[in-house]
């Protein structure tokens, strides 16, 4: 079985880590250790003593989040958050979290995920940070009610504001929250976006500048990533792997 140390060595190579310069609270990579070897890999969206728990009890002793344990350190072991670390602790279960590095990575990434899932070929750099693109949009040929309906088989909720063009161009991918990613489509002349949510005067903005904005669920989008890394520690080591799922409807 593999140790813990080549996992972890293996998943900041595999995603690129160093190179995506995320929020300071992210904490990319390992977050809580474990003794022994792995014997499992999980993957989870969220962080939470629900999920971990149910990491624990399906056997995953190393299991990768997209949202990590930090984000609002320092904080005391009380409470929720002292049961989100016993929890781990107690069931022998490491915790790895990848933010930026599982939106913007080509092959493992959310948005890249995203695109191909609907047939688009990621090519075009988006939503460039520090030099790297961490979304990503595909040249397209369809209409945006072609792109509609993909998305609405696939996703069990999705708002579609529609005021851009009937058959756009290009289509831009930004999994989670896009509100960073609506100025860069008025910068880029992309009028179109796939993304989790937004904020809600994104509205009048999609009027007045004539975008196509669909939003499919924060967590929905956000699933793709946590699970294509997975699978690959999976089969780079031998091991099985588990996806945690949540009923999570935002």
């Amino acid at each position: 079985m593999p140790s813990l140390s080549e996992i972890v060595s293996y998943c900041d190579e595999r995603t690129a880590l160093t190179t995506y310069r995320d929020a300071p609270a992210a904490f990319n990579g390992l977050q809580v250790a474990k003794d022994g070897p792995v014997t499992c890999v999980g993957a989870a969206v969220d962080s939470g003593s629900v999920p971990f728990k149910q990491a624990v009890e399906a056997g995953v002793d190393f299991l990768i989040v997209h949202h990590g344990l930090y984000w609002d350190m320092p904080r005391p072991l009380t409470g929720p958050f002292f049961d989100r670390v016993s929890t781990l602790i107690r069931g022998g279960c490491a915790l790895y979290s990848s933010h930026l590095p599982l939106d913007g990575h080509p092959d493992l990434g959310n948005n890249a995920l995203l695109a191909r899932q609907l047939g688009f070929a990621p090519t075009l750099p988006f939503l460039i940070r520090e030099g790297v693109s961490v979304g990503w949009a595909s040249p397209n040929a369809s209409s945006r009610s072609a792109l509609r309906e993909q998305l609405q088989a696939r996703y069990a909720r999705v708002i579609a504001l529609e005021f851009g063009s009937p058959l756009p161009s290009r289509i831009a991918f930004c999994s989670g929250s896009g509100n960073s990613a609506v100025p860069e489509l008025i910068r880029t002349g992309i009028d179109t976006l796939v993304t989790g949510e937004l904020r809600e005067e994104w509205f009048t903005v999609a009027q007045e500048h004539r975008l196509n904005l669909y939003l499919c669920g924060h967590y929905a989008t956000e699933v793709h990533g946590v699970q294509a890394l997975a699978a690959d520690v999976a089969q780079r080591f031998g091991l099985p792997w588990r996806f945690i799922p949540s009923d999570n409807p935002l």
